[in-house]
C-alpha cells in the first residue's frame, strides 16, 4: 500500500477543509489500494462537534461497504481522538495511519492508547508519522478553532 500518495490525499483533504474554514484535518479510507471515501472536519460548518474527519470518513465508507469495514485502512492527518478511535474499532477497520501525533487529545498512543488496548476486543493497526512535516506545516498555517 502507498502510505505517501493516501497520506497526499488526506492533507488535501484536510486543505479544502481549511479553505472552508474548518480545522485542518482530513481523512481517507482505502480498501484494497483504492479510496472508497474521503472527508475533512465539519465542526464549524455543521455546528456538530462530533463532525471529526475520521468520523465522517467512516461513516462514508460503511455507506458504500457496510457496516464492519475490516479490511479498510483510515488514513489521516492528525491522530484520532477518543471518540473516533473508538469508531475505528466499532467498525472493525484494520488498520490507522496517521501523520501528527496529538498531545492533547490523541488516544492511537500519545495520550491514551485505545487502539492497540488488550482488554477490548478489537485493536488495530496502527503507523505514525507518514508524510508528518508536511501535515504539521498544514495545520500551523491555519489557525485552530
Amino acid at each position: 500500500m502507498n502510505y505517501e500518495l493516501f497520506m497526499a490525499e488526506a492533507i488535501a483533504e484536510a486543505r479544502r477543509g481549511a479553505e472552508e474554514g474548518e480545522v485542518a484535518v482530513g481523512a481517507v479510507a482505502v480498501l484494497d489500494d483504492a479510496m472508497v471515501a474521503r472527508d475533512h472536519d465539519r465542526m464549524v460548518l455543521t455546528e456538530d462537534p462530533t463532525a471529526h474527519a475520521v468520523l465522517l470518513t467512516i461513516q462514508a465508507a460503511a455507506r458504500k461497504l457496510g457496516r464492519r469495514l475490516a479490511d479498510v485502512t483510515i488514513f489521516t492527518t492528525h491522530e484520532p481522538c477518543a471518540m473516533c478511535v473508538g469508531a475505528l474499532l466499532e467498525s472493525r477497520v484494520r488498520a490507522l495511519v496517521f501523520a501528527v501525533p496529538d498531545d492533547v487529545r490523541g488516544a492511537a498512543g500519545s495520550v491514551a492508547n485505545l487502539a492497540r488496548n488488550p482488554s477490548l476486543p478489537h485493536q488495530l493497526s496502527v503507523i505514525s508519522g507518514v508524510r508528518e512535516s508536511e501535515a504539521r506545516r498544514l495545520a500551523d498555517e491555519v489557525p485552530t478553532a
